[in-house]
């Protein structure tokens, strides 16, 4: 297949393509966060059931917090407000 200018062909592309990729791979581990990723791991099963059980805590938590000041917000704060006089 001729190459003429920047008529080239699709094998041609590809392979082009191909190279690219595979030049990025072997660049992975010398950047910015190299170390990161190569220090980088899958948790255990023990781990994830800790993070899981820690982050369903902090979510009730914080859902409780709102519902506190919903609460707060529609019954407490008229109630004062008619004890003030203010409405």
């Amino acid at each position: 297949m001729k190459k003429t200018g920047d008529h080239r062909g699709i094998v041609d592309k590809a392979w082009d393509l191909q190279n690219n990729i595979e030049s990025r791979q072997k660049r992975i581990g010398k950047g910015k966060y190299g170390r990161v990723l190569k220090m980088a791991r899958n948790p255990t099963n023990e781990e994830y059931a800790k993070t899981s059980k820690i982050t369903g805590a902090g979510i009730l938590i914080i859902g409780g917090i709102g519902f506190l000041i919903y609460l707060l917000s529609t019954q407490v704060a008229p109630w004062i407000g008619e004890l003030l006089g203010l409405i």
